[in-house]
């Protein structure tokens, strides 16, 4: 059997090529999801009952991203948060593909999500071409669906041909996913990026799971994301969804994965497959700050390729391997001594 080499975000590095850029202020981060759906930022936050609702869209939009609320509750609810979300505000909502995903999605669009996001954990299945096929039927091209989760390039293809416009890649890397060692399959994130960016389809790629910083960002962007969806470095704001908790004299909130078995009970009354895990991380604060760090360090990012914009930095990028001892130089180590 022939094995293809996939590599993750630690695996490699960018080299850094000349640059002319005098202000990191030059550099625009905007980019187009198709659809008239137009960022500033190209951050999304992931819809997770511990990462975004109304509070959290509405921070992500006023600083030029997009926020997707998360469907782990009633359509009325749901529906609360879009509202809830200033109009001048991009907002987005995610539905599933099955039951009562269409009466949803007509009750989330009349209430101003101006995205519908179809949000399994395997996006390559006849439920989601299924579903595309009738939310298409029913809105024509009225409002901008994004899809997923898929991991390779015929999946991205297909979600493409079956009618989404923007489409989520990544398939196990979240910081709380479990897929990998529950069903033994998934891809490294940046490898997935990798190959779908060869798409010749009109889909925007959105690199999703195992982003961990804003080099991870650079490097998602630099292989050919056209934006990135986190939540592990969203949560625990102010803003993501839950209350504080003390734990050891530490301020914390919880955050989960939706497969995981905390989250499967409190939203179905039940579980199935477990495939995430829930756990407390600390407290951040606000999360415009968090935002504002992150920003900076992907305006640096482009620099350092003398990139001026996003699809610059595709077409201006070399990727080397770095080695197992490249990778802890290329961290902080000074207690590694």
């Amino acid at each position: 059997m022939k094995f293809q080499t996939s590599y993750s975000f630690d695996d490699v590095l960018l080299v850094p090529k000349k640059s002319e850029i005098s202000f990191r202020k030059e550099i625009d981060l905007s980019v187009s999801l198709g659809n008239s759906i137009n960022l500033k930022l190209p951050i999304i936050s992931s819809p997770m009952d511990t990462v975004t609702a109304s509070p959290m869209a509405a921070v992500i939009s006023d600083m030029g991203g997009l926020g997707i609320i998360h469907r782990y509750n009633s359509i009325d609810t749901q529906c609360d948060h879009v509202g809830c979300t200033p109009s001048e505000a991009l907002v987005g909502a995610a539905i599933g593909v099955s039951g009562d995903f269409i009466d949803r999605a007509r009750a989330l669009y009349d209430s101003g999500a101006s995205v519908l996001c179809l949000d399994i954990a395997h996006g390559h299945h006849i439920l989601m071409k299924k579903a595309l096929t009738k939310l298409r039927d029913v809105f024509g091209s009225d409002v901008h669906i994004m899809a997923g989760n898929v991991a390779t390039l015929s999946g991205f293809n297909d979600l493409s041909d079956w009618g989404a416009d923007s489409i989520r890649v990544g398939i196990g890397g979240g910081s709380i996913c479990s897929t990998r060692v529950q069903t033994g399959h998934g891809m490294p994130t940046l490898q997935s990026v990798f190959d779908c960016a060869k798409s010749d389809r009109d889909a925007t790629l959105i690199a999703d799971g195992g982003l961990r910083n804003s080099g991870d960002i650079v490097k998602a962007l630099a292989a050919g994301a056209d934006c990135v969806m986190l939540g592990s470095m969203l949560a625990g704001t102010e803003e993501s969804p839950g209350d504080l908790v003390i734990v050891g004299g530490e301020s914390r909130k919880v955050y989960r994965g939706m497969a995981s078995k905390d989250a499967q009970i409190d939203w179905r009354g039940h579980f199935a497959s477990v495939e995430g895990v829930s756990s407390t991380i600390p407290y951040k604060g606000l999360v415009g700050d968090v935002i504002r760090d992150i920003e900076r360090g992907v305006r640096s990012g482009l620099s350092y390729s003398g990139a001026r914009t996003i699809s610059e930095l595709q077409s201006k990028a070399s990727f080397i391997l770095q080695t197992s001892a490249g990778s802890v130089e290329s961290s902080t180590h000074i207690n590694n001594r």
